[in-house]
């Protein structure tokens, strides 16, 4: 496929949707109000709006190379900021899928360049994973560690100063965690949803500075 190719199927697309819908591109260019924010794989079989079926418009994407949250990642950061604070989206939803390349290539020992650095948490995971590993082979291997990467990355998201800030301020917010299948292209959900602060272990638990407040102005009373 040519690249002159896409902005032809770009044009008929349009086209289509315009008479589907005259208002369609009107709506979608005054206001942006998704209640989800997806964070995947940058996997191109893995298109978060489609397996999903919303529009464009109904879900705020971020995705990398193994769906990963990082603490130190500016990028997720700012997406994330802007999709909790701004946006006030209800629902996240960290989705991996199986035979992820990304982690296919964690579990083995071949350089691949500057990945392998952005791949490292997930080889720790293993490492502390090992004994569920006992037994399995190939792609049941690669299969397990795309779940528990995926469990792993529901925790990072709510272990940031954004989600605790939220959830102290009673913001409306759940942190899911789903698997999909490229070989059927349904979707699991992984039963990881969080909620709020007292799911998180105590160490990860910050007390923000809106919490501070709160319990002056109670004991000034």
């Amino acid at each position: 496929m040519q690249i002159k190719s896409l902005l032809e199927n770009n044009q008929k697309w349009s086209v289509k949707m315009r008479e589907g819908d005259p208002e369609f591109f009107h709506r979608l260019a005054t206001q942006q109000r998704p209640e989800f924010l997806w964070i995947g794989c940058s996997d191109s079989r893995v298109p978060a709006n489609e397996i999903v079926g919303m529009m464009p418009g109904e879900l705020f994407v971020h995705r990398n190379v193994a769906n990963m949250v990082v603490a130190t990642d500016m990028n997720f950061l700012s997406v994330l900021q802007y999709a909790v604070d701004v946006l006030e989206v209800k629902q996240i939803i960290v989705c991996g899928h199986h035979g992820c390349g990304g982690v296919r290539a964690a579990l083995s020992h071949q350089a691949l360049g500057l990945i392998d650095n952005w791949l490292r948490a997930i080889k720790a995971l293993y490492h502390q994973s090992l004994p569920l590993f006992e037994g399995l082979e190939g792609e049941d291997r690669v299969n397990l560690l795309c779940e528990l990467n995926v469990m792993r990355q529901v925790r990072n998201v709510c272990h940031t100063t954004i989600v605790q800030d939220a959830w102290d301020r009673g913001q409306e917010l759940a942190v899911h965690g789903w698997i999909y299948s490229l070989r059927n292209g349904g979707l699991k959900d992984l039963n990881v949803c969080m909620t709020g602060k007292d799911q998180m272990d105590d160490i990860y638990r910050i007390e923000s500075e809106l919490k501070g407040d709160e319990d002056a102005v109670v004991n000034q009373q």
